[in-house]
């Protein structure tokens, strides 16, 4: 069984930017790539989990996600990462009620399990709020790993200040 990376995309894959969807706007954060070509080499599949309620909001459409994600998986195939498939939750329960994919909830990583029969005690999960890792330990990710300036206590395993610790 193959285990993950599974990573948030805004916040850990680029720079927080409200509701990007626009190419020219992305900006990678600093070590992605590193972290990415690490734990790929260690035979990790690379996969995103990210909220986008944005698209409920009616900010962007599901097209500007999709052309935006095909767009980075070009990208890091073109740095030498693949990128097996990025999930997304459209929703806000504010708008759309409740739903099984909406981080804190497990559903992304659960659908990933599925479809790629993932190893989820030897999957990884990095992510820059506390409802990433709450989804991801939901799903039964064993190590968590909270990428926060602030955050002195979390429910990850460990808090890290740059993508960088992990090399």
């Amino acid at each position: 069984m193959p285990k993950a990376l599974f990573l948030d995309r805004d916040g850990v894959v680029n720079v927080e930017k409200n509701y990007l969807h626009k190419i020219d706007d992305f900006e990678l954060m600093d070590g992605i790539i590193e972290v990415c070509q690490h734990y790929a080499a260690l035979g990790y599949l690379v996969i995103i989990v990210t909220n986008q309620s944005g698209i409920s909001r009616g900010y962007y459409t599901e097209n500007d996600f999709k052309h935006l994600s095909e767009w980075m998986i070009d990208y890091f195939k073109s740095l030498g990462v693949t990128i097996t498939h990025i999930y997304h939750c459209p929703h806000h329960e504010n708008l759309d009620g409740a739903c099984a994919c909406r981080k804190p909830e497990p559903g992304m990583f659960l659908e990933a399990q599925k479809d790629f029969d993932i190893d989820m005690k030897n999957s990884v999960m990095i992510g820059d709020n506390e409802r990433d890792i709450q989804a991801a330990v939901r799903a039964g990710v064993a190590t968590n790993i909270l990428l926060s300036h602030e955050a002195v206590e979390s429910n990850a395993n460990k808090i890290i200040r740059s993508l960088k610790e992990l090399l």
